[in-house]
């Protein structure tokens, strides 16, 4: 979209939405409640790096790095892919909210959000400070993969999976084995759970020619994708009580992670994605919280 039409959005927006009402729509124009996902991961990680309870003002450091990063990625990816959006009857309504909240107001926030990640990151030490640009590069530059390959899905999952790398290097200001095994579980978490969720954009991404799994390789090939990298998470954290003094709670957290990846599983068939929204989130909404919850019991307890 180029300058003139920016403007031509913009005057349509004028005068139309209140400021608090532009702030609810840049809430659920950015998908604010999917913060849940990264959220509980970077907690466990800050928790695990300092050996039980951070500091009040790393956590709340932390927590705000995490959710300005995030929201400057997903305003960003709303202005990359408007274009996109536009021709999607699923997202369309993105575009719509666009224009009643204004691209200039979008811009704003989004550019805001990236300067207060950076201050964040600087309160808390020089690395994180030194890492803030590699990390909004990350989740701002995943907007554009989706038009060159089908492994987008694994930009997003490393992009989410900054998050518990993010809060272990702001507790120790140096990186470890545990938060890198933590860090891949949460990336193959993602992009599992962004396959099942791209099954429905197939006919869309085919006619704009847009790149994915399911469409690379059908949707029926494409579920047992997501499977095999949920599987594949579920092993990682096994595997990270090997570099992380994590007992049998934490193991029952694993399980209950496990059932629950099945469960997700079992929602979305081929023929069938009607459910495809309680897959993408409540469920993965449930895992993020269930797995943290009882990785902190764990901790407290060990």
């Amino acid at each position: 979209m180029g300058p003139e039409e920016d403007k031509g959005v913009d005057s349509k927006a004028a005068g139309g939405l209140g400021f608090y009402e532009k702030i609810l729509t840049l809430l659920d124009l950015i998908k604010f409640p999917h913060t849940i996902f990264s959220v509980p991961f970077a907690v466990m990680s800050a928790f695990l790096a300092a050996d039980g309870m951070p500091t009040l003002k790393q956590l709340v450091l932390i927590l705000a790095a995490l959710v300005m990063a995030r929201s400057c990625a997903m305003g960003f990816n709303r202005l990359a892919d408007f274009q996109y959006d536009a021709t999607n009857p699923r997202t369309r309504k993105w575009t719509v909210m666009q224009m009643e909240l204004g691209r200039s107001t979008l811009w704003a926030f989004t550019l805001s959000c990236a300067l207060l990640f950076v201050v964040f990151a600087a309160a808390l030490n020089t690395l994180t400070l030194y890492l803030s640009p590699v990390a909004l590069a990350v989740v701002m530059l995943y907007s554009y993969t989706k038009r060159l390959s089908s492994a987008s899905h694994f930009i997003l999952g490393l992009a989410l999976a900054l998050a518990p790398l993010g809060a272990w290097v702001a507790i120790r200001a140096s990186f470890d084995v545990a938060p890198c095994l933590l860090a891949a579980a949460v990336l193959l978490w993602t992009a599992g759970f962004d396959v099942i969720y791209s099954c429905q954009d197939v006919e869309h991404d085919t006619r704009v020619g847009l790149h994915s799994i399911p469409k690379m390789l059908g949707i029926r090939n494409a579920l047992r994708v997501s499977l095999t990298l949920h599987v594949l998470m579920v092993v990682i954290l096994l595997l990270l009580t090997r570099y992380a003094d994590l007992g049998n709670v934490y193991l029952l957290g694993v399980f209950i992670t496990a059932a629950l990846l099945f469960y997700e599983h079992t929602l979305v068939r081929p023929d069938d994605l009607s459910r495809v929204n309680v897959a993408f989130f409540t469920v993965n909404g449930l895992i993020s919280m269930a797995l943290m919850a009882f990785t902190l019991i764990d901790i407290f307890i060990s």
